[in-house]
C-alpha cells in the first residue's frame, strides 16, 4: 500500500500535467465512487477522467490549496482527509484508496461534506466533465 499511496502522491505533486503518470497507477478494471453521480464508473478511461477533474474541481486557492490532513492506512486500503476551497466556501472530504498487490488503484471512492460543498463539487464537477468530452 505504501508504494501505492507514494505513487498518488507523486501524480498530485506533479499535477494535471502528468496524466501518464495517473495513467500508470490506475488499474484498467478499476472503479470511481463520486459523492455526486449515484453510477460507480468502472474502467482506466473513466477513472482517469473524473480524478483529473476532481483535481481541477478540488485544487483550492492560494489561502485554501487541497491538502491531506489525516492518513489511515491498513493493508490494501487507505482514507485521507482532505481540506481544500471552493468559491471561498471550505470543503472536506476523503479519498478512500484500494489498491492491489501490483500497487495499483483499484477502487477510489470520494466523500464530501458539508451540504454546501457537495453541492458546488457537484456543479463544477459536472462542468468540468461537460468540458472534457470530445465534441462529436
Amino acid at each position: 500500500m505504501t508504494a501505492c499511496l507514494d505513487r498518488w502522491h507523486e501524480f498530485l505533486s506533479d499535477g494535471a500535467d502528468s496524466p501518464e503518470l495517473l495513467g500508470e497507477i490506475i488499474h484498467p478494471e478499476s472503479v470511481f465512487l463520486s459523492p455526486i453521480v449515484f453510477t460507480p464508473q468502472r474502467g482506466r478511461d473513466l477513472v482517469m477522467g473524473y480524478l483529473l477533474a476532481a483535481g481541477q474541481t478540488l485544487a483550492g486557492t492560494d489561502e485554501q490549496p487541497f491538502r491531506y490532513v489525516k492518513e489511515v492506512v491498513d493493508s490494501n486500503q487507505a482514507v485521507l482527509e482532505f481540506e481544500t476551497s471552493i468559491g471561498g466556501k471550505y470543503v472536506n472530504g476523503v479519498d478512500i484508496i484500494t489498491c492491489d498487490v501490483e500497487g495499483l488503484i483499484t477502487e477510489f471512492k470520494v466523500m464530501v461534506r458539508p451540504l454546501q460543498a457537495v453541492n458546488l463539487v457537484h456543479e463544477q464537477m459536472m462542468a468540468m466533465l461537460a468540458a472534457m468530452k470530445p465534441s462529436s
